[in-house]
């Protein structure tokens, strides 16, 4: 388990090393992404900005959290989302806490950030939806069972947080939450490009070094 541990932490270091340190997101381009999706910061109904925490007990070799952290059973997903509950009720920031152990890899690496989620999607789940919609800002809900919809089983659990409510409206570039989002989307995008690479990279030079090594054994054989 431990070298498991070290191993993950390793690996991100590495990759934090290699790869995001050399992700770099200018103004301009900003300015390019927002022009290029202005409508889709044009909210035509009230949204509501939150995060998310998620624990599951299914397996997975990539958790997307900085620490590496996998629950790998229903047992240890629940203590787990427990001990970050408690975590987060005594003051532990939720975006940190989100980066460093929530499994979901698509919003984990974002601090848990779930972009805005119009009103009416909301209102479609009726316990989560209910709960945030009730929630005041920089508050987080109870922690929520996850259901797989096909199978209807449980498969983990989740904590929200409710960052903000926004109104209907056009939001322009000069709104700092729409630069963060913006550069946090451009800064993803690239750094899981810059990885992808990085890991083929990686096995075209282990594909030479095996050839090289299986010629020299050949020789040697000989």
């Amino acid at each position: 388990m431990w070298h498991d541990i070290r191993q993950s932490l390793t690996i991100n270091k590495l990759l934090n090393e290699e790869i995001n340190s050399k992700v770099t997101i200018t103004d301009a381009d900003v300015t390019s992404y927002f022009n290029a999706h202005k409508a889709e910061f044009n909210l035509v109904e009230p949204a509501f900005h939150v995060a998310v925490i998620r624990v599951t007990s299914i397996p997975s070799p990539q958790p997307g959290n900085l620490q590496g952290s996998k629950a790998t059973t229903d047992a240890e997903a629940k203590k787990k989302i427990q001990a970050l509950k408690v975590r987060l009720d005594s003051g532990e920031d939720f975006g940190a806490v989100a980066a460093n152990f929530s499994e979901d890899p698509s919003t984990a690496p974002s601090g848990g950030d779930m972009g805005f989620v119009p009103e009416t999607q909301l209102r479609a789940d009726p316990t989560i939806g209910a709960a945030l919609l009730k929630l005041a800002p920089g508050h987080v809900t109870d922690i929520f069972p996850i259901v797989d919809p096909q199978t209807k089983k449980q498969v983990g659990y989740s904590i929200f947080k409710l960052i903000e409510r926004e109104p209907a409206g056009q939001r322009e570039i000069s709104d700092p939450v729409v630069l963060q989002h913006i550069r946090q989307l451009l800064r993803d995008g690239r750094s899981q490009l810059l990885k992808d690479a990085y890991f083929e990279m990686l096995r075209d030079q282990a594909k030479v070094e095996n050839f090289y090594a299986e010629e020299i054994f050949k020789s040697q054989a000989k």
